[in-house]
């Protein structure tokens, strides 16, 4: 990502000092933490604050009020920071958070949220954004997601943690995708996915629990049977929801990830994918 270093700039790079190119652009102001590496031709606004260890890949911009998070690495040509694509915004300071160990790739924007939205685009900690993906204006994403190349979020998303967004998929403004969910590529996503689910399609629709991803994060055999019997109540019984609800609520009471499900359905608006 970055450029080469020549044998003279190596022991620079060792240094907590920020090894910046000279072609590199870094407004006053900016703030800089140590063992800073930016790269060729990048940008860096007057109010962005790039913690210790971030790496900015060349011909990258990053602006407005802006933090990355230690030891994230922002590839070419990305851009963090911008204005959001609001016919409403009219200049706000409002910023963007990217949390630390995230991995930016080649293309990928993210822009700074609105007064309306709450004033904060959010990534958080370890998350992989891949190449051309877009995270809109006030968005929030958890820790450790992955979203696939060229996977859309409009405004006022919200991913939760650890879930996977496919390559070309494109979430409606509003929609939540719970944790640990995983969305197959080139979906179309208008309402709510729960917690634990696989979702696939146009519009999509729930093909079954994420069990492969469950056991690769650690999840117990007995703690996804118990998500995956939920699941069948809320998916494939023949009750009503608020009746689907009440029977998760006196047989699984005690399993965590299953009240995670049951407090996702009780706050949504959007209504859930099916």
């Amino acid at each position: 990502m970055a450029e080469e270093i020549g044998p003279s700039k190596r022991h620079a790079a060792k240094s907590p000092e920020p090894l910046i190119h000279p072609t590199a652009v870094v407004s006053a102001g900016a703030q800089i933490g140590k063992n800073v590496r930016i790269s060729a031709y990048a940008v860096i606004g007057p109010d962005v604050h790039l913690m210790d260890g971030v790496e900015v890949g060349p011909h990258a911009v990053i602006d407005g009020h802006t933090t990355i998070g230690s030891h994230s690495r922002i590839f070419n040509f990305a851009s963090v920071g911008l204005e959001p694509q609001d016919m409403g915004y009219k200049g706000e300071p409002t910023r963007v958070e990217i949390g630390k160990g995230c991995l930016i790739r080649e293309f990928v924007s993210v822009h700074r949220g609105t007064s309306k939205g709450g004033g904060l685009t959010r990534v958080g900690d370890g998350c992989m954004l891949m190449a051309y993906s877009h995270v809109a204006h006030d968005c929030r994403v958890g820790d450790q997601v992955i979203m696939a190349n060229g996977a859309t979020l409009a405004g006022h998303v919200e991913i939760q943690e650890q879930a996977i967004i496919g390559g070309l998929t494109a979430i409606h403004q509003f929609a939540r995708v719970g944790r640990n969910s995983f969305i197959g590529g080139a979906s179309a996503i208008s309402m709510d996915v729960v917690p634990f689910a696989s979702a696939a399609g146009n519009r999509a629709k729930i093909t079954g629990v994420n069990v492969v991803g469950l056991r690769r994060s650690g999840y117990s055999e007995e703690t996804i049977k118990a998500i995956r019997h939920a699941h069948r109540l809320i998916f494939r019984s023949n009750l009503r929801l608020e009746q689907a609800i009440a029977e998760i609520e006196s047989h699984f009471a005690s399993v965590v990830e299953v009240q995670c499900v049951l407090e996702f359905l009780q706050t949504g608006q959007r209504g859930i994918c099916r």
